[in-house]
């Protein structure tokens, strides 16, 4: 048990209250058995600080009830009505504090599990934000429950929007109002609810997208235990680098999905 102002409240206050019991019975008005005042105490020294706070303040208020009792006898010694109270205050008492006592302690326990919890959810975060491929982790209804600094970057997302957890399809629609997508208008609300069918229906078959600034991604899509989907957009621009053979460009190009769009300096580079 810690010896801290929580660890002594209990006992603290059981003694107080027996204490202040004995000097009102005795120099003021009779006063009623106080069994009831006690375990009240004990539920309170648990909730507070723990079983062995608890056990203390119920053995301390076990001996006073035992010492108030013998002191209201007209002659020494306990009856059988005197000796069933005070296995009924110990019975009380003693399950009290331990159902507080270890309520209390599952209920720190389980903080501690929760803490050490978002402690690797925060470093996993931190980890999956010096990659440089996009991730978003859907929940069973498609909202965007993690969403790392690529994908922000990629899409140019704000930081608020992420965090306010936006469904895919309104991820897609950013991405569609900000010109994100090399593509013709006309064709943007198809491939739209094309990419949404795919995330809903777990589709995992890759598939590349283009961006308005020459970048390609190769974008993926996994289906979690939970219903929820895990988003991968994996950049294929830097597939032509500067060790590979330029006679080769149209192969690597071919590979990365990509068109005429940034290849001119890319094969500048590979020279």
């Amino acid at each position: 048990m810690r010896f801290d102002w929580r660890a002594i409240s209990g006992p603290a206050l059981t003694t107080a209250t027996a204490l202040m019991a004995i000097v009102i019975d005795r120099y003021l008005v009779a006063v009623s058995y106080p069994a009831p005042l006690f375990v009240c105490i004990i539920a309170f020294a648990g909730w507070l600080s723990g079983l062995a706070s608890s056990l203390i303040s119920a053995a301390i208020a076990i001996a006073f009830a035992a010492l108030f009792v013998f002191n209201h006898r007209a002659a020494a010694g306990y009856d059988i009505g005197d000796l069933v109270r005070l296995a009924t205050l110990s019975v009380t008492a003693g399950a009290t504090a331990a159902i507080t006592g270890l309520l209390r302690q599952r209920m720190m326990d389980a903080f501690a599990s929760e803490r050490r919890h978002f402690a690797t959810a925060a470093r996993l975060s931190a980890a999956l934000d010096q990659f440089d491929i996009g991730i978003v982790l859907l929940d069973s209804d498609t909202r965007a429950e993690f969403i790392n600094r690529a994908f922000r970057d990629y899409f140019s997302l704000p930081d608020n929007k992420a965090d306010s957890k936006p469904p895919f399809i309104a991820l897609m629609y950013h991405g569609r109002d900000t010109g994100a997508f090399e593509l013709p208008e006309e064709e943007l609300s198809a491939f739209i609810a094309q990419r949404t069918e795919m995330i809903r229906s777990g589709d995992s078959t890759p598939i590349n997208i283009k961006l308005a600034g020459g970048k390609v991604l190769r974008f993926s899509c996994t289906a979690l235990p939970d219903g929820g989907r895990m988003l991968s957009f994996t950049p294929l621009t830097e597939l032509v680098r500067h060790t590979d053979d330029p006679a080769k460009a149209e192969y690597y190009r071919s590979l990365r999905g990509g068109g005429n769009r940034g290849a001119a300096a890319q094969l500048r580079a590979a020279e």
